[in-house]
């Protein structure tokens, strides 16, 4: 009997919880809300993304002579294969040192870290223009990262080939946001000038278009918050855990004392 009578009084008090917990109204968990009193309205363009220390790339040059090109390639090595095939030989990628340089074939150390794609293809554009006729270069990003933490469906953190990210796609990668997460108040933390900066944005808000964080850049953080609600459940959780704790030992000691 003094079991059941234990169990039925976590489960009311579990009851209680579920009772108390507040309401999310439609306006905390709906994004854009103001879209259509805005529309049409302006994106921000994205910035162009930056290389940076431990940036993984691909580098591909060619030229109306791709023989010529051949050895300013980073290849995997396959025998057999001349010409027109060799155009197609997967590229080997560079992984940016600590000190912002890549080892580059025949040219040696190049410094990358600062540039974007399209301006350090066309540095070394440059640099190869004495060795080859109308060389082109063309340079991609393969591990453009975001982390996604808080209130999603699945954080952690997220490599694509897509450095024109934008915060609406980041958090599709991690399952959006959960019910109990906060949209008014996402933080995206973002590394600037060797500075880590703390910036919150508003999904509810449609003007978050025009936001310089819409667009994300190379290993943000975007972090969502529980809304009070959650927070008053976790707390009271917390309360209802300790107050249980301590009620099971008195009873467990006044067991043990009075047989």
């Amino acid at each position: 009997m003094k079991i059941k009578l234990r169990s039925l009084s976590k489960a009311t008090l579990l009851a209680l919880v579920l009772l108390v917990s507040s309401c999310v109204s439609r306006k905390e968990v709906v994004y854009f809300n103001n879209a259509e009193a805005l529309s049409p309205v302006p994106v921000t363009e994205a910035r162009s993304i930056q290389i940076q220390p431990n940036d993984e790339l691909t580098i591909r040059v060619s030229a109306p002579e791709q023989d010529a090109a051949t050895p300013y390639n980073l290849t995997q090595s396959v025998a057999g294969l001349e010409g027109p095939q060799a155009a197609n030989v997967q590229l080997e990628s560079y992984i940016v040192d600590a000190d912002g340089t890549i080892q580059f074939p025949e040219l040696g150390s190049i410094p990358v870290s600062g540039y974007t794609n399209i301006e350090l293809a066309r540095m070394l554009e440059e640099r190869l223009r004495p060795f080859l006729k109308d060389p082109l270069v063309t340079v991609r990003i393969l591990n453009f990262q975001v982390s996604v933490l808080g209130e999603v469906r699945a954080p952690g953190t997220y490599t694509t080939p897509n450095y024109q990210l934008s915060l609406p796609q980041a958090l599709s990668l991690g399952g959006d946001l959960l019910i109990t997460g906060r949209r008014d108040n996402v933080l995206i933390m973002r590394k600037e000038n060797g500075q880590m900066t703390y910036n919150y944005v508003d999904l509810t808000d449609a003007g978050i278009t025009q936001s310089p964080y819409y667009y994300l850049q190379q290993n943000d953080v975007i972090y969502v918050e529980p809304n009070n609600g959650q927070r008053q459940r976790a707390g009271l959780l917390s309360t209802v855990s300790t107050y249980l704790g301590v009620a099971s030992v008195v009873i467990s000691l006044a067991l043990i004392f009075t047989r």
